[in-house]
């Protein structure tokens, strides 16, 4: 909605946001699935393994643990080529790239 509003500027940052969105989305829910294995049910706030036990298609059942990690890992980087391109139309990306570490600090 911002860029819509920020006029001939703003459309055309659409792209690459729409690109950074759906990477970072896609990032944190292969990140959420791995935590899901990997993770401590006081830390997560869910009992660890329910989406196994609930049967639910994951990347880390799909892919294996290490692969959905190179997923995630690769998602993010796609995300980052992204906001390079934004960088370059001179727009700010500070708070883009901060959600992007967040998947970085959540390993």
């Amino acid at each position: 909605m911002g860029a819509l509003s920020a006029g001939e500027r703003g459309r055309a940052a659409l792209p690459a946001l729409d690109r950074y969105a759906e990477n970072i989305g896609l990032a944190f829910q292969v990140q959420d699935d791995i935590l899901d294995v990997v993770g401590d049910t006081a830390t997560l706030g869910k009992r660890q393994g329910a989406d196994q036990q609930l049967g639910k298609s994951t990347y880390p059942a799909l892919l294996g643990l290490e692969q959905a990690r190179k997923k995630a890992h690769d998602l993010i980087a796609d995300a980052r080529r992204s906001l390079d391109e934004l960088a370059a139309q001179s727009l700010d990306t500070s708070a883009l790239e901060a959600l992007a570490e967040l998947h970085y600090s959540a390993r």
